[in-house]
């Protein structure tokens, strides 16, 4: 049985890992025997990205918010299949001949009409088709009676006005679904809705008979009006009968003279709310509510509009009603009430009832559902020219987006700037400016994962004043001292748009920068650790010498209790200080015997020994943390920080030494050819004394080693070696015979 010949895939190495080429068209229309374990991203996130937000819509067709490798290669054998040439995807355009269409293809040919078709809605006469030309499709389908969407506008009425008006009518009072062209229509459930509710408030209509409405065509006003006063009538009739029941209680229930004299004083025009809050008329014990005289100034135009609508009606001439009449008044609206309640098809109650009756009798709902039928034939061929949309729209980013997803060749590619779609934009922070900056979905998340990239990293909240937006940022530094970053420290980030924030560090993870860096560590350590020490040392005595003051000069003003002697100051402890003095002479001994010896083995050894000596020390010192650098540099790895913002990453993309270097750019100033003779005295005095602590902590190490330095041979060595020896020796041990001097010479005789 004769094996499938797999395709000849093109290979090379990207950001440290062996990828695929995507080189040509061929390749994208292959993708999908390309074995999903090679591939870069098995899926990213829709959010987030620097990339057309309409183009990853599109791939994403589960809308489930992720990018999967299945519905890339379903894109890409679409994109191929449709295209005559499928190369055409790699140019990126945004426009397409119509020759390009794949026509041998059925949906090809299918996509290249609805192509003519939008050119011809556009009034176009060309054998191209930008993204332009089919991006809005308000433009494309205005003025078109149907367009396959199944909604109906007063247009796809044509010239029947009264059908068009009908329409209007129906999405008046049921409320429209917006057209592909644009304008509000109605779909078939719409206009089934909209003759239900016709019925129904014709119905309810018609079951209103003279119980329901005692008053006629007035019924609604009279009942309002007597909504309107029932709780104050309701309220009087109750205090004529607490009257009733004690009349010593009159002048509680009455309007108060103190109450009217407190608001004498103002506006009365203005305190129609608290005249409205007293009584509706005096209350009296016979219970009878006067109609015309006696009544509450805010209330009369209430109690007028009720006598006309009602009460002239139910008792004509009355100057005043009992409760039981007014109780019969209420009853009578039982039934309205009720009916009320029972209201239906209200949505087309603003067309008023005859309207509604002609409509129903008119009965064009066939004819309304037919013209929705119409609509729909037309769903094929309109879908088609939303397809042109997409054709066009992923011809013009499918390509890039593949580089970012496959390869990742935009990241590494260094002739671009900011060209990974996961490039939100720049930090500019403390002299530098980081590329590459992330947008962070979950800080939680993603502090916990990005720590195992081996990167150096500044978690950021950037706040945008202008847009009024929010986000989290990590800036990725691969650059510079970071010896001026701290948690608060500002900066200013742009965004790939060009808009700025103000960005704070929030977090920072920390990872060796460079081998230089790593080099340096230690002593910067050393430097900080006696720092802390030194403040700590001075903040402690200075805290008990103020205390001491603070002590003696309460001791000093307090007088002395039960006649006892006051306090006498402490003495000089002259112990403690010649400790503290020959600690410090101890000290300044040892770095002087070791500068002395450094000295004497440069002259007898000559300098590049004892330069050899530093050098090595300061070795011995940096290369553990020089080789953890020299690890951690080499593992960079981009993987996890995307990791923890929600992409799948299927392959190592490290970033390296040299290409970790173009991540991040550092202010580089001119020398300066004058300088300020008062700062170059002090820049040459702050050297100075850091070239002598850094002699003095290398003699003292040198010193330190150099019993095990012994197989160099320096000169000294055998001196101290001496010198031991002779210390080491018993006090009563013989002492050796003093060496005779060599006797003179004789003098010449004299010649004779």
């Amino acid at each position: 049985m004769n094996k499938k010949k797999e395709y000849d895939w093109k290979y090379s190495s990207v950001g440290g890992a062996v990828r695929v080429r995507i080189e040509s068209g061929a390749d994208i229309a292959h993708l999908g025997e390309l074995d999903q374990k090679k591939w870069t991203v098995l899926s990213c996130p829709v959010q987030g990205l620097e990339f057309d937000a309409k183009t990853l819509a599109l791939l994403d067709t589960d809308n489930d918010g992720k990018i999967r490798v299945e519905e890339v290669v379903g894109a890409a054998r679409w994109l191929t299949r449709i295209l005559r040439d499928p190369d055409l995807l790699l140019k990126g355009s945004d426009r397409l001949a119509l020759a390009d269409f794949n026509t041998e293809d059925e949906e090809g040919a299918a996509l290249q009409a609805s192509a003519r078709q939008i050119l011809g809605n556009l009034g176009l006469e060309k054998e191209d088709i930008a993204l332009e030309d089919t991006s809005d499709n308000v433009k494309i389908f205005a003025g078109t009676r149907f367009n396959g969407d199944g909604i109906i506008t007063p247009a796809s009425a044509g010239d029947d006005e009264a059908l068009g008006n009908l329409i209007t009518q129906a999405v008046t009072c049921m409320g429209g679904a917006l057209d592909r062209s644009g304008v509000d229509g109605i779909t078939a459930e719409g206009i089934e809705a909209f003759y239900a509710a016709c019925q129904d408030y014709a119905d309810w209509q018609a079951a209103a008979g003279k119980d329901v409405l005692p008053f006629g065509d007035k019924t609604a006003d009279a009942y309002a009006a007597v909504q309107a006063v029932r709780e104050k009538v309701a309220d009087y009739f109750m205090r004529c009968k607490l009257i009733a029941f004690d009349e010593s209680a009159s002048d509680a229930l009455d309007v108060s003279v103190e109450k009217i004299a407190a608001i004498a004083g103002q506006d009365l025009g203005a305190a129609g709310e608290e005249i409205a809050s007293y009584p509706l008329a005096r209350p009296v014990k016979d219970g009878l509510l006067p109609l015309k005289e006696g009544l509450n100034p805010a209330w009369q135009g209430a109690i007028a509009t009720l006598r006309a609508l009602v009460l002239d009606a139910e008792y004509p001439g009355k100057d005043a009603i009992s409760e039981a009449e007014w109780n019969d008044v209420v009853g009578k609206f039982a039934a309205f009430t009720a009916w009320s309640d029972a209201r239906k098809g209200a949505e087309v109650e603003p067309l008023g009832l005859d309207a509604v009756k002609a409509i129903l009798k008119e009965d064009r709902k066939a004819g309304l559902l037919a013209l929705v039928e119409q609509d729909k034939a037309l769903e094929s061929e309109a879908l088609s020219i939303e397809a042109v949309d997409k054709l066009l729209t992923l011809n013009k980013n499918f390509y890039k987006f593949l580089t970012n997803y496959v390869v990742f060749s935009d990241f590494y590619d260094k002739g671009t700037e900011l060209s990974a779609i996961f490039q939100a934009g720049q930090l500019y922070i403390d002299q530098r400016r980081c590329d590459l900056c992330i947008r962070v979905a979950d800080m939680g998340k993603h502090g916990d994962m990005a720590s195992l990239s081996n990167m150096f990293i500044l978690y950021c909240h950037c706040v945008s004043k202008t847009k009024g937006a929010e986000m989290d940022i990590a800036a990725v530094v691969t650059d510079g001292d970071v010896d001026g970053f701290r948690a608060g420290k500002n900066g200013i980030f742009y965004s790939r748009d060009g808009e700025d924030w103000d960005a704070t560090v929030t977090k920072i993870v920390d990872n060796p920068i460079s081998i230089r860096q790593a080099f340096w560590a230690p002593y910067r350590k050393l430097g900080r650790f006696i720092n802390e020490k030194i403040d700590k040392s001075a903040a402690e005595k200075d805290s008990k010498a103020t205390g001491d003051l603070i002590a003696k000069a309460d001791t000093a003003a307090l007088p002395a209790k039960d006649g006892a002697a006051p306090a006498k100051p402490s003495s000089f402890d002259i112990a403690k200080f010649a400790g503290i003095f020959a600690a410090i002479g101890m000290a300044v001994a040892y770095l002087s015997q070791a500068l002395v010896a450094i000295f004497k083995g440069a002259a007898s050894a000559g300098p590049l020994k004892v330069l050899v000596i530093i050098l090595v020390i300061m070795l011995v010192i940096s290369l553990p943390s020089m080789f953890i650098a020299w690890r951690k540099l080499r593992r960079r790895d981009l993987g996890p920080v995307l990791n923890a913002n929600g992409w799948a990453i299927n392959a190592a993309s490290f970033v390296n030494i040299k290409f970790g270097a173009t991540l991040t750019s550092l202010a580089k100033y001119p020398k300066l050819t004058a300088v300020d003779p008062k700062a170059r005295r002090k820049a040459c005095w702050r050297r100075f004394c850091w070239a002598l602590v850094c002699a003095l902590v290398i003699g003292a190490a040198v010193l330190f080693f150099t019993d095990n330095l012994k197989c160099i041979g320096l000169p000294f060595h055998k001196e101290k070696a001496a010198v031991e020896q002779v210390e080491a020796a018993p006090a009563n041990a013989p002492a050796e015979p003093a060496a005779e001097p060599a006797a003179e010479p004789a003098a010449p005789a004299p010649a004779e």
